[in-house]
């Protein structure tokens, strides 16, 4: 009889066990179809845009061949990508404007046989590289949207902000043409400075000055488009970081953690120009943290200063720490010149370091 009971129970414990939600088992179970799907929706994404790329360089080669001919350029002339335009959005309706036909003729034209576009990039993207003529440049935020994941916007944003033109400043031409063909390769500290940081994204209005308060707010208020604009690799670690020197406390204003040069980069903030008191208290930081925050395999320390304005007869010197001091401005310029050209522009580097 009792051995009939311990059955019993054993049973209805069965059975309560078959009705019960197993929580934990079915949302893995939710995470694991849905992340198949998503790569399935990706790879799927991935090879629409490949086709549509290489049909739109097709498009633009048979356009050229076409052209070309002798007899065809004067039967229709200039009115050839009109006419095409018209026929076929007849046939096939959107895709087929005479801006998009234009876009596809000069993607033919920038990207011959032996440098396709690359399917790492939407159409969309291609439109905004295409409006670009310097060969060099285009090449360069290519490269750079690949390695950095860019959207659109932020291609746009980049552009505007004339991204190309300030790495290029600090570099001779074998260095703008390494940049042009591989994009910005951080590789040493001085590779993550940038002069100026375009910081437009904190819509500040002229002529008003924020404090190094509200700036900061601001900048963490943004933290992703400061990411973006700081370049690949940096991790934010905190705000207001506050570090002990003997009995006396500071705080760094930013700290980042740069994953590829595998090093903190601190960042103070100046609303003004920077100085020599603020070079010194830079240094101090970077001291504490190489001796206090680094662990094994950390490399030493980065500073910036980013300040309002800088003083260009201001120079760093420190034998132990790479250290710059640029400045921020709020408004996108986008200068174009000779004197600015990447390939005149020599070695002309405003960023204050030493390595």
């Amino acid at each position: 009889m009792f051995l009939v009971e311990i059955n019993f129970i054993n049973l209805i414990t069965m059975k309560r066990d078959l009705h019960k939600s197993p929580t934990a088992d079915y949302e893995a179970l939710v995470r694991r179809i849905s992340g198949s799907y998503v790569v399935a929706q990706t790879k799927a994404a991935n090879a629409v845009n490949a086709s549509l790329l290489e049909a739109y360089w097709e498009i633009g080669m048979y356009i050229v061949e076409f052209e070309q001919k002798g007899s065809a350029k004067a039967a229709y002339g200039k009115k050839l990508l009109e006419n095409l335009s018209k026929d076929l959005s007849l046939l096939h309706g959107k895709g087929f404007s005479l801006s998009n036909l234009k876009r596809m003729r000069q993607l033919y034209i920038f990207y011959t046989i032996g440098a396709k576009p690359s399917h790492q990039l939407s159409w969309s993207h291609y439109v905004e590289l295409l409006k670009i003529d310097d060969a060099l440049e285009r090449n360069f935020y290519e490269k750079q949207a690949i390695l950095e994941n860019w959207s659109i916007p932020e291609l746009v944003r980049q552009k505007k902000a004339s991204l190309f033109l300030r790495l290029a400043a600090s570099k001779d031409k074998d260095g703008i043409m390494k940049l042009s063909q591989k994009g910005q390769i951080v590789q040493q500290p001085v590779d993550i400075f940038r002069e100026p940081y375009i910081l437009d994204f904190l819509k500040i209005p002229e002529p008003y000055h924020l404090s190094e308060a509200d700036l900061e707010t601001r900048l963490l208020n943004n933290l992703q488009s400061f990411l973006l604009e700081l370049g690949k690799g940096f991790a934010f670690i905190g705000r207001q970081y506050r570090i002990a020197l003997g009995s006396r406390h500071y705080r760094v204003d930013l700290v980042f953690y740069h994953r590829i040069l595998k090093c903190f980069v601190l960042i103070d903030l100046k609303r003004q120009e920077a100085g020599y008191e603020d070079i010194g208290q830079m240094n101090m930081y970077l001291g504490y943290f190489e001796a206090e925050e680094n662990t094994a395999g950390d490399n030493p320390p980065i500073g910036i200063i980013l300040a309002r304005e800088k003083d260009e007869l201001l120079r760093v010197m420190h034998r132990f720490y790479p250290f710059g001091i640029t400045f921020y401005d709020n408004r996108i310029k986008h200068s174009r010149g000779a004197d600015t050209h990447p390939g005149s522009c020599g070695n002309r580097s405003q960023v204050d370091s030493n390595h």
